[in-house]
């Protein structure tokens, strides 16, 4: 019964080892992501505006299929179409962060 505990001792120590520079590279990773995405939600944040507008203005002059088109291409690059899916995956690759240095600190 000792060996075992020791052997499961032991092999929690090696993947600890093998854990650490991940959580290094994931930490980083998660800061250069999220200064990234801050940046680029700004931008894209206008783009939508004018790609809004645009669309508007496409509605307007009779454009239909451009119009939609220049709609949807909005709604998109909109804080509610890619940028929330990215936010999202920022978001869980910051839990895989946190769990991993959980198993570290245990």
């Amino acid at each position: 019964m000792l060996y075992q505990e020791k052997g499961g001792f032991c092999m929690r120590i090696i993947l600890k080892i093998i854990v650490a520079p991940f959580v290094v590279l994931l930490t980083i990773s998660w800061a250069v992501l999220v200064f990234l995405f801050c940046w680029a939600e700004t931008i894209l944040k206008f783009a939508s505006g004018i790609t809004g507008l645009v669309a508007l203005v496409m509605f307007i002059a009779g454009q239909t299929p451009g119009g939609i088109v220049f709609a949807i291409i909005a709604f998109l690059i909109s804080p509610v179409g890619v940028p929330a899916f990215a936010k999202w995956l920022i978001d869980k690759l910051d839990e895989l962060n946190e769990t991993l240095k959980g198993f570290i600190a245990s």
